[in-house]
This record gives C-alpha cells, structure tokens and sequence, in this order.
C-alpha cells in the first residue's frame, strides 16, 4: 500500500460503534478485509457478537425518546452538516470504496455525490412531516393526525454501494427521530465506518447511530429481531435472506422495509435511436461493474436491430479498461470476490453451451484479483440461467422480440420487478410501458435513473416499501390519530 492510503486507512475507526464510543466486540475478534482488486489484506475490522448488538440496541432505545423529542430544525442541521462533511471528504469515501469494493475511482467519487445528496435531501424533508387537521363527516369530532417516529431500526446495508446504501436509510431515520443499529456488509465494513465517524463529527448525539459489524450476519439479526424494543428492520440484499428476515420479523410484527434482486429488463424497440440506446445500456450494464440491483440483466431487443445493437454494444464493452479501479483510466474494476468470478462464468458457459454466441469476453481474466471480461452473447433463449437468474457480472445476454407485447411478456416473465430500461422515439409508448411492465421504477431513454428525490423500490419479489423521495420517510413514521370532542356539537 501507498504511504497515502495507509495514512486514509489510519482515519478509519475500525472497531465498532456503541453508545457514541468505538469499542472493540466482545470477544475481541475482528475479521479482515480484503482489496477484490489485489487480494491483499488492507484492515481488519471488530467483529460484533450477539452480545454486541444487544449493547447496541440497548443504546438506541435508551436515547430514542430524547432523539424523538429533538427539535426538527436541530435534526436536520445535523444531517446538513453531515453532508457537508461527506462532501469535503469526498476523496477519501471514493478511495475506501475503491479499496474495499474495487468500482474504478470515477464511479466511486459518482457514489459518494449520490450518497451525499440523500443527507442534503432529508435534511430538508425533516421539517416537512405534515398532518392533517379536519372534522369527521358526523361533525361529533376534531380529527388530528400527526406523524410519530416508529422507533428504535435495524439497518443491514449491502456491500456493493457501501456509502450510499447507508445515507440512503440512516437519513430518513435521523429525519423522522428514530435511534438505529446499523449492520455494514462485512466485505465492505471500512466506508460505513467513517461514515458513522463522520456523523458524530456532524453533531449525531451519542446512541442515535451505533454500528456493529459482523462476521456472522445471524448474530446480529437474530437476537434484535427477536428484542422487542426493535420497531423497523430496513434491508437491501438478496432475496433469499430478505424472506428469511420477513419471517424473523413476523413475531414482533416489525414495521419492514425490503430492496431485494432484481433481474431488469432492457428493452430496445425498433424506432429506438440506437446511438442513445448503446450509451444507455453501458450506463445501465456497466455502472458498478454489473453489480447492482438495477443492472440490466438481460436486453430484449426487436428482431430488426437486435444484430445492430449488439454488435455495437460489443464495440464499447471491448473497448473498456480493465483493472485496479485506483489506477488512471480503468473503467472496469474486479468483481467483489471469487466466489462471484465462479457463478458468472458459470452463467456464460451455461448459455454457451445451448448455443449463444459469445460476441466479446466470455471469460475470466487469469492473475491478482478478481476479473471477469465484459461480455455480450447474442442468440440467447429466453429460458437460460443468464436471463432468469440474477447476473452481478458484467455480462449482456441479448434476446429478440418481434412485437410490443411479446416484449412486455418476456420483461415480465421473473418473479422480480425492482428496475426496467426501455429505449424509443415514440412518446406513446411511454404510457404503454407504464401500463405493460411490472417494475418499481423504469427508465425511458435512460440508462441511470436513481436520485435521492425520487422514491426507490421494487414489486413482487423484489422488495416491500421505497427509499429516497418523500415518500422515504414515511417508511420511519408512524400515523398517530387524535379525536378531540368538538366543542360546538356538546
């Protein structure tokens, strides 16, 4: 490591975060991270035991009703400073996310801009809880509703945006007056780490964010969903464990909210500009290096310029710089670990062997780290792994469509509905596309479409509630109704 990075990495608190104090687990274990892009060791982190989520928990109940009662001017000129902050460290985020994930550095200071503006965005939104006052339709009462904060929230945060997945759940929280416990991946711990220092470097008061890493996922979930002083569990990973955490929540009847797998759509009409629809695609595929929720996983292009696009989409993915996402130019980082590397090139082989085609890639990169080549397959079935499955790679599998419907059926065959690309000139077809497809959110002639003022979130499968938007911070309230008597029907 460079004398610089060594001196980033001696900034970052690495033990965990109970009651406003950084303190080892306690059992003293830790467990390491590791850079994807070298596989050198570059931390070792405390790791939390049950024991240590308790602690934490107990915490965030005791400060949750002075955290509840603080003034909202107060709160979000926390979260204003707090964006501040994250702004003017902004270089250091985007190295620990490089160093710890491996996106290139330019998608990492892109991560770090997104993020830093879900602080900005409910700071503003933490004085905009409104009720509503009126008379029942008999006129025997004065209705109030007010906007309550649910209480003491679990937060398990993903490794693939480690920043942002963060402010995107402790923001609304801080907004609406809730305490948390915040559970980091334990691939990516060392950026949310600094982002909790950074909070109490804002002002956070002691026990409204505590944070407990682990190497064992269980050992913080289970005791707290069990607890009943946990009130929310906000979650964002796969599908699988969040149907698990559903299930665990059942028995306290815990307010939940879910952003799980995706398997996006991409879907090129015949009047697309395809120009535009090729810059969008690697927007959408590449963003991340294919591991995102939202990636497009699969394009469905019209039979009329399915062999144009992909050849060009071939081009570009080609023409991409591989390597350490610290080094100038590289445009292309390794994949999070190997275990990732095994499964996408099982998914390739998997279509390569029911006869796609590879267009460009195909294959793993021999040497340090943790690459695979960027890849397009055309002549891909609708029924391969590399479309019914959820990629995390960088790979576009290309499957034809000959008419609007059949598009729509084919987007929508997958138990997921979280994000959906469409490219066309034909201004119609947008209320079509909103009417036909069965995702939380869709770009039309746009390959990113997330921002911290619109509201984030999937159908069926792929989660419960949104973030981001006005409507995040009601995913942390509770409606509370007062009846008053009304004095002229006494």
């Amino acid at each position: 490591m460079t004398p610089t990075v060594q001196e980033l990495l001696a900034k970052v608190p690495t033990d965990l975060l109970i009651d406003g104090a950084w303190r080892p687990g306690s059992t003293g274990e830790t467990l390491t991270v590791d850079n994807p892009a070298t596989g050198e060791q570059i931390a070792t982190v405390a790791s939390a035991t049950s024991e240590d989520a308790v602690a934490a928990l107990d915490a965030a109940a005791a400060a949750q009703t002075g955290w509840a009662r603080t003034a909202p001017r107060e709160r979000a000129e926390i979260l204003r400073r707090a964006f501040d902050l994250v702004t003017e460290r902004a270089e250091d985020f985007a190295t620990l996310m490089t160093l710890e994930m491996g996106k290139p550095l330019a998608e990492s200071r892109g991560e770090v801009t997104y993020g830093a503006e879900f602080l900005r965005w409910f700071s503003e939104e933490t004085t905009r809880q409104y009720g509503r006052h009126a008379q029942v339709p008999e006129g025997t009462l004065r209705m109030l509703t007010a906007r309550k904060p649910v209480g003491p929230c679990l937060l398990i945060t993903p490794w693939n945006f480690p920043l942002a997945m963060a402010t995107r759940k402790v923001a609304p929280a801080i907004a609406a007056g809730c305490t948390m416990v915040l559970k980091p991946a334990k691939l990516t711990p060392l950026t949310a780490h600094y982002f909790a220092q950074t909070m109490l470097d804002a002002g956070l008061p002691a026990g409204v964010l505590n944070v407990v890493t682990s190497s064992s996922a269980s050992a913080i979930s289970e005791p707290l969903l069990a607890d009943p002083r946990l009130r929310k569990l906000s979650f964002t990973g796969s599908t699988a464990v969040g149907k698990q955490l559903l299930k665990q929540s059942a028995d306290n009847v815990l307010r939940t909210s879910m952003e799980l797998g995706g398997n996006a759509p991409f879907l090129v009409f015949e009047d697309a500009d395809l120009d535009a629809a090729v810059d969008g695609a690697v927007a959408a595929k590449m963003r991340n290096i294919g591991e995102a929720c939202t990636a497009a996983n699969r394009f469905l292009v019209h039979d009329s310029v399915a062999e144009n696009f992909a050849a060009r989409l071939a081009e570009r993915l080609a023409a991409m710089t591989i390597g350490d996402g610290l080094d100038d130019g590289v445009e292309v980082g390794p994949l999070i670990e190997a275990g990732a590397v095994d499964n996408v090139e099982a998914l390739v082989d998997d279509a390569v062997a029911a006869g796609a085609r590879v267009l460009t890639g195909g294959k793993r990169i021999d040497g340090a780290g943790h690459f695979f080549a960027p890849t397009v397959l055309a002549d891909v079935t609708d029924d391969a792994r590399v479309v019914t499955e959820e990629i995390f790679g960088p790979v576009a599998p290309v499957v034809t469509f000959a008419t609007e419907q059949e598009a729509y059926e084919l987007a929508n065959a997958t138990e997921y509905g979280l994000a959906a690309y469409a490219y066309s000139e034909d201004p119609a077809r947008l209320w079509r596309l909103s009417d036909g497809l069965e995702f939380g959110l869709i770009g039309f002639n746009a390959g990113v479409v997330s921002n911290a003022a619109a509201p984030f979130g999937g159908v069926k499968h792929s989660g419960l509630g949104r973030e981001g938007g006005a409507e995040g911070i009601d995913e942390y309230t509770t409606v509370q109704y007062l009846g008053v008597a009304d004095p002229y029907q006494r």
